[in-house]
């Protein structure tokens, strides 16, 4: 599952930032947030966005940002995101609602 969350979110952080940008680097789980892909605050809200479309309301970016401090947020990883949304949509699944793959 992590595979084909990585690769959604690398699709929507292309979409937010552009193709230019991420072709000078290969998106992977260590890839940061803040250092690697120096995404601003608005960027973050957009991801926001296309992450409760795609995942639906369990996977809430700024409210998983609010868990941090400002150094976590600052460090963090795709791979934490991605590791976040693939514990979130389990969960689901294993409530009995749709899957990762439903949306």
């Amino acid at each position: 599952m992590a595979p084909d969350i990585l690769a959604e979110i690398t699709g929507m952080l292309v979409e937010i930032v552009g193709d230019e940008y991420l072709l000078a680097e290969e998106v992977t789980m260590k890839t940061t947030f803040n250092e690697d892909l120096a995404l601003e605050s608005v960027e973050f809200v957009a991801l926001a966005e296309l992450l409760h479309h795609r995942y639906g309301a369990d996977v809430d970016l700024m409210g998983f940002l609010a868990e941090k401090d400002m150094d976590a947020i600052l460090a963090m990883s795709v791979g934490e995101l991605v590791s976040h949304i693939g514990r979130v949509t389990l969960a689901r699944v294993a409530a009995g609602g749709p899957s990762a793959t439903a949306g």
